[in-house]
């Protein structure tokens, strides 16, 4: 048996127990957490907690597990390193920190078992989103690290294969965001939340051979608000390729988080995650304050789908 613990986030909150748990116990029937929070999970000062529970930000539990075996951690390529920092380019399906099944195979499980002063990574990346992270080295470095993103010191670029055309070559989205009140409630919806802005840039308009229009955007977030892109993109009717949260249908990720998504699902998505990918970055170095800047190319996957779509001469 092992011991596997959570704390809560506060993207979480009001969420009920078995609904947070099925997001990160991957692969288990609803039914299968409601036996596990029954018969396995250790709340607060060894209390119990019911699946109906609502949980909020800061909640920590434990459960006893079986011991099984991590997904195969994929090569982490270093594109750069010096005493200060280490820049990543990270695959798509590794998530940076540990959650749920996944404890040593992660981006700083990766970092640990590398680097004896284990870098810490300087911000956040979805699981499923690839692309370069940045991890600082020693307290000092990171810290400084963290301070430039938090003030917006740091030029992130992204590319985003998307469903539709957008209206124009250049637009931006400026809308609040704010944590969805629907059926999942890890979803950010546009509401009376936080300021958020998004400028965004049509790099390529495609189509494939039945008709349906997809292209590559690239997107600069002005804020950092939690998955802005994806919910931006969503919000203005160009939802990300393989997007299980923000698509069209909020079923498919339930039934996802479920493990039982269906060949059709599947055939919906195109693509096994979404496909959003962190390919720029700009920053100001902790050392001297000099501005360094990164590129990683398009990942396979998506290079791959995009190879199956014809180029069009945009419109507008």
């Amino acid at each position: 048996m092992r011991r596997v613990a959570f704390t809560v986030g506060p993207e979480s909150t009001g969420l009920r127990l078995d609904v947070y748990l099925a997001s990160r116990l991957r692969g288990f029937s609803r039914a299968r957490i409601q036996e596990i929070i029954a018969s396995s999970l250790i709340g607060p000062a060894g209390r119990k907690l019911k699946s109906s529970s609502l949980i909020t930000p800061g909640l920590r539990f434990t459960i006893l597990r079986e011991a099984e075996a991590e997904l195969p951690l994929p090569e982490i390529p270093i594109l750069y390193q010096d005493e200060s920092l280490v820049v990543l380019d990270k695959p798509a399906g590794v998530p940076v920190h540990p959650a749920g099944r996944y404890l040593t195979h992660t981006v700083t499980g990766f970092l640990s078992a590398r680097f004896p002063d284990r870098p810490d990574p300087a911000h956040r990346l979805d699981r499923e989103t690839s692309g370069l992270l940045v991890c600082g080295r020693g307290t000092a470095a990171t810290k400084h690290l963290k301070a430039a993103f938090a003030r917006g010191a740091v030029r992130k670029q992204y590319v985003a294969l998307v469903e539709g055309w957008p209206k124009e070559r250049r637009f931006e989205v400026d809308l609040p965001l704010e944590l969805g009140k629907g059926t999942v409630r890890l979803r950010m919806a546009v509401g009376q939340g936080k300021e958020a802005l998004t400028v965004f840039r049509l790099l390529r308009a495609m189509q494939a051979p039945t008709g349906e229009r997809f292209a590559l955007v690239s997107a600069r977030p002005r804020t950092g608000r939690q998955h802005q892109i994806r919910a931006h993109l969503q919000a203005v009717g160009l939802p990300i390729v393989g997007d299980k949260l923000y698509g069209s249908d909020e079923r498919i990720f339930l039934r996802f988080i479920e493990g039982r998504l269906s060949d059709a699902d599947r055939a919906a998505l195109r693509v096994s995650r979404h496909a959003l990918h962190a390919r720029r970055l700009s920053l100001p170095h902790p050392a001297d304050g000099g501005i360094r800047s990164w590129c990683s190319p398009l990942p396979a996957d998506l290079a791959a789908f995009m190879g199956g779509l014809t180029q069009c001469r945009f419109p507008g």
